[in-house]
């Protein structure tokens, strides 16, 4: 599932993601419906804005974590607020089931984190 105020970047990323076959995608661009619509989509992996309007990502994450069903869901947080350079050499900072990425996001790298999340889910 991906969680991003901003409905360009959904469309795209959400368009390339489906295109490799292996993954469907939801989307909610409302932060404040936000942890709505992940309990209802259920989510293997989650993508989630840092900086959207109302509530933010880490709000998000912390009502996440509050929830029984959900609270081991690995989440992929998506930020402009840190370059590649600052995150790290490989452009991931990672901590328990939460990993970081900057925008804008690359793809390969992002497929990598992604199957290196479910990994861990299963």
């Amino acid at each position: 599932m991906l969680v991003d105020d901003e409905e360009g970047f959904t469309n795209l990323l959400r368009m390339n993601l489906e295109k490799t076959g292996l993954f469907e995608v939801g989307v909610e661009n409302e932060a404040d419906s936000a942890v709505d619509a992940i309990r209802a989509f259920k989510p293997d992996v989650l993508l989630l804005d840092v900086v959207m309007p109302g509530v933010d990502g880490g709000d998000i994450v912390a009502q996440l974590r509050t929830d029984p069903e959900l609270k081991n869901l690995p989440i992929i947080m998506l930020t402009a607020l840190i370059s590649r350079e600052e995150l790290s050499p490989d452009a991931v900072a990672e901590s328990e089931n939460l990993i970081m990425l900057s925008k804008p996001v690359n793809m390969e790298m992002l497929l990598k984190v992604i199957e290196a999340s479910l990994g861990k889910k299963a």
